[in-house]
């Protein structure tokens, strides 16, 4: 990446991570996720910064949500080898 696609990474985190932490939904994982996500958009030519911070948080979000779900399987509760 380029000096200006850095600053554009730069900026994008740095919008989404004060957001996050005002909102107090900022956790250690999110700095590399928030970089990693916006760094693929831009590489797909993104290049708006709120688009870029608004993405990224949406999917940080998705990703915390979908840890919350407890997925539901049909053979819980039934021991090993039975019918």
């Amino acid at each position: 990446m380029d000096g200006t696609l850095s600053q554009l990474l730069e900026e994008s985190v740095e919008i989404a991570w004060t957001y996050l932490q005002r909102t107090g939904e900022l956790e250690n994982d999110a700095a590399r996720y928030l970089s990693d996500v916006i760094e693929v958009m831009i590489r797909r030519g993104q290049r708006n910064r709120m688009y870029l911070a608004n993405m990224a948080i949406i999917k940080y979000r998705a990703t915390k949500d979908q840890d919350n779900v407890v997925p539901i399987r049909e053979d819980v509760g039934q021991l090993s080898g039975s019918p």
